[in-house]
């Protein structure tokens, strides 16, 4: 199979072209350009906000004006990830696709189709006169990825739809009707050093092997979270010794499950080894909780060099207490769609920082924005409790399912006509734009499909080149279908 045969020839003509345009989060200024001329290029309506969102108006095909206005929608930024042996500049140097089997890929960095496949797809819509439709308007969104920031920044009226089709997901036969909305919250804890006594024993107590994961898709796994392992022992062991807390560390990203996490804590010499037997006792008990989802989960006490400094005990005894009571992991399931989780909370790291502060970050997602409120304030009122200073980010809305959607009826019918299976109806415990869009525009009914991806945010990145023949004819067969007003 060769590049020129690939079909729908519209869809990966402008793929190839769009891909000649770099486009990096917060770097999108070149392609806006491109869409703006592409615009007015073709006679069509184009307009452009203070951000950069693009909008394209196409007009329906004659006798089909009384149809309602559909909003076809993509994001334009791409993740920027390459091999290490692979030499690319993403603000300069297009990107080189190549075909491995049934599968188009890129030549060691990600192939874009997240979403530029969404991007393609409107373009080919817009200059396609053989096609049936009412009123479209194609939206094109800048950074989704690194902060939803062109979708914040949305201005009432900008569009004129009643209906949005959302080209951001990645599995073919999928029609999501709903995701989940996120918040940030962040505990500090204001400590004074104080001397460790001369002639303690210092160790350090790690937690690692574990898998993590993704904290809106993988939360429902129930994998151990390394932050919640660690400070469970430490609690156990401040109870019963004369215990220092001279370093604590653990969890990265706000949206990874924590992987690992250590602890460096001093105590007499005299009670050394009955730590280490209570982590070998501790240690067979979480590993047998966790022997089918972590089988790889390690607890590991090593000596340290004696540590002249601890965080002081009441702010440590205080810091452990509300790590070891703020949730983490599910805490209530979809009363809509069965297997869906509606609320989580992830408590993703816990790091000192300079100017003797501790921080922990902690991130809660729900698709119903009461429960996103409640969690948060729940994790909150834990750490306030302990002394702590809260905070929390502006998060972003969800989007509430909706299982007796209107378009989603005409698109569950659409597919079964064409391919004579049910599609699939789900909703994801993670973020699309789609609930900011639902914010400023309420009365919107909107589905979210697309062509199967695999390894998106990866250099394995790659699109099932057939399933995009699929996605394309349920597309036009949807828009060819949309009721009057």
């Amino acid at each position: 199979m060769e590049k020129k045969d690939l079909k729908p020839a519209g869809i990966f003509h402008y793929f190839e072209e769009i891909c000649q345009v770099p486009r990096p989060s917060k770097r999108e200024e070149k392609i806006v350009a491109y869409l703006k001329a592409f615009g007015e290029a073709h006679g069509l309506e184009t307009k452009v906000d203070e951000v950069g969102n693009v909008l394209i108006k196409k007009p329906a095909t004659p006798g089909m004006e009384n149809r309602k206005t559909v909003v076809l929608q993509s994001h334009v930024d791409m993740v920027c990830e390459k091999n290490n042996d692979v030499t690319h500049d993403f603000l300069t140097d297009p990107i080189e696709t190549e075909i491995d089997g049934e599968w188009l890929k890129a030549k060691g960095t990600t192939l874009g189709a997240d979403n530029g496949i969404g991007v393609a797809t409107e373009l080919a819509i817009l200059t396609d006169d053989t096609l049936e439709h009412g009123p479209i308007e194609c939206l094109f969104t800048i950074d989704e990825e690194t902060g939803l920031t062109g979708a914040f920044a949305l201005q009432e009226g900008f569009m004129n739809g009643d209906i949005l089709l959302n080209l951001d997901s990645e599995d073919e036969g999928e029609l999501f009707i709903g995701c989940a909305g996120g918040v940030d919250s962040v505990a500090e804890f204001h400590y004074t050093p104080v001397n460790v006594p001369e002639g303690y024993f210092c160790c350090k107590v790690t937690v690692k092997g574990l898998k993590g994961g993704h904290s809106g898709g993988d939360i429902h796994l129930g994998r151990g979270n390394a932050n919640k392992i660690l400070t469970r022992f430490l609690h156990q062991a401040l109870s019963r010794y004369d215990l220092y807390l001279c370093a604590i560390d653990g969890g990265n990203l706000r949206n990874a499950i924590a992987r690992e996490a250590y602890a460096v804590v001093a105590l007499p010499e005299a009670d050394k080894h009955a730590l280490r037997a209570d982590l070998n006792v501790f240690a067979a008990q979480v590993q047998a909780e966790n022997a089918v989802v972590d089988p790889d989960l390690q607890l590991i006490m090593e000596s340290e060099a004696h540590q002249t400094t601890a965080i002081d005990r009441d702010t440590a005894k205080r810091l452990i207490q509300a790590l070891y009571a703020t949730p983490h992991g599910v805490f209530a399931m979809s009363q809509d769609i069965p297997g869906l989780v509606e609320t989580s909370t992830n408590l993703a790291s816990v790091k000192m920082k300079p100017g003797e502060i501790i921080r922990i970050e902690t991130s809660q997602r729900s698709s119903t924005a009461s429960a996103k409120e409640d969690i948060a304030t729940m994790v909150r009122t834990v750490f306030e409790m302990a002394g702590a200073q809260v905070s929390h980010g502006d998060g972003y809305p969800g989007w509430k399912p909706n299982p007796h959607s209107e378009i989603l009826e005409i698109a569950t019918a659409s597919y079964r006509r064409l391919f004579g299976v049910e599609a699939k109806v789900k909703a994801i415990h993670a973020g699309l734009e789609c609930g900011l869009f639902l914010d400023k525009y309420p009365s919107l009914d909107m589905i979210s499909f697309g062509p199967t991806l695999q390894g998106v945010h990866s250099p394995d990145e790659r699109m099932l080149i057939p399933t995009v023949q699929k996605f394309w004819d349920h597309l036009v067969d949807i828009l060819k279908n949309v009721p009057a007003k």
